[in-house]
């Protein structure tokens, strides 16, 4: 198993991604309770205690709610964007300075045998990043929480294997929803989330670039719901001329609970 990945907890209410290799892992974003968080590792055999840091892509809370927590139980090294530490450091409490540390945009860094680069992507926070992780020649991204498809952070992802990918909302169900107006704008914009419909233009073209497996994930509890998120992108892969069953695997991760382990298949094709 050269690498893997397990959403844990991904939607609007709380994320959470284990990324890792027999040799070990680690954790991109802790946005719901440790507790949760510690139960779910432990379903999956992983040791919280073991896991070499946590990632953490930008300072909302349903990204960073025990962040702070995790890393004071188990002394875990916690790696954000300076402009992350600066807008969440308040919020989740003291950690340890050894603990503190600050990565950049496009600068690749190693944690173990995982080969980590943070990218930039348009999102409504201080210096909001995702993730790709290498290992030999397998590759997988953490692409959510993300305003618009754009060549800057698609260029990042493309040639990835596997795809943790946003599909955040059902744009008819946002406009008709309960949501404020602003809110509703927010999503809307370029700096929001990606719709289902942006979810099938990223996933066709990452397709055409040779991804294999593709996991929607970040949806929201209000504005969508998993089957029309796989619906609706599987018929934009269509109309690309792909054909979702054959050129692609394509799942749905769980907003509340583990979706399970998927490995990074560099020959499934």
């Amino acid at each position: 198993m050269d690498l893997c990945f397990a959403p844990l907890f991904s939607g609007s209410s709380g994320n959470c991604i284990y990324v890792g290799s027999e040799s070990g892992g680690l954790i991109v974003d802790a946005g719901v309770s440790g507790k949760r968080i510690i139960a779910a590792l432990q379903s999956l055999g992983i040791a919280p205690g073991g896991l070499r840091g946590i990632l953490v892509t930008h300072e909302h809370n349903d990204h960073i709610n025990s962040v702070g927590i995790l890393s004071r139980k188990f002394d875990l090294p916690v790696y954000a964007t300076a402009g992350t530490w600066e807008g969440m450091l308040d919020k989740i409490g003291p950690v340890a300075l050894k603990n503190q540390r600050t990565i950049e945009s496009g600068i690749e860094f190693g944690m173990g045998e995982l080969g980590v680069l943070p990218f930039s992507i348009p999102h409504d926070a201080n210096e909001p990043v995702g993730f790709t992780f290498e290992r030999y020649a397998a590759r997988f991204a953490v692409a959510t929480d993300i305003g618009c498809v754009r060549n800057t952070w698609m260029d990042a992802v493309r040639g990835c294997d596997a795809v943790l990918l946003e599909s955040n909302y059902d744009p008819d169900m946002l406009t008709a929803g309960r949501y404020p107006y602003q809110l509703k704008q927010r999503i809307l914009s370029t700096r929001g989330h990606l719709s289902n419909d942006d979810a099938g233009e990223a996933a066709a073209k990452l397709i055409n670039a040779g991804t294999k497996q593709i996991v929607l994930g970040h949806l929201s509890k209000e504005n969508n719901f998993p089957e029309l998120a796989e619906n609706s992108v599987r018929g934009l892969l269509r109309m690309e001329g792909i054909d979702p069953d054959s050129d692609v695997a394509i799942r749905i991760a769980h907003r509340d609970r583990v979706t399970g382990m998927f490995e990074v298949d560099t020959t499934w094709l």
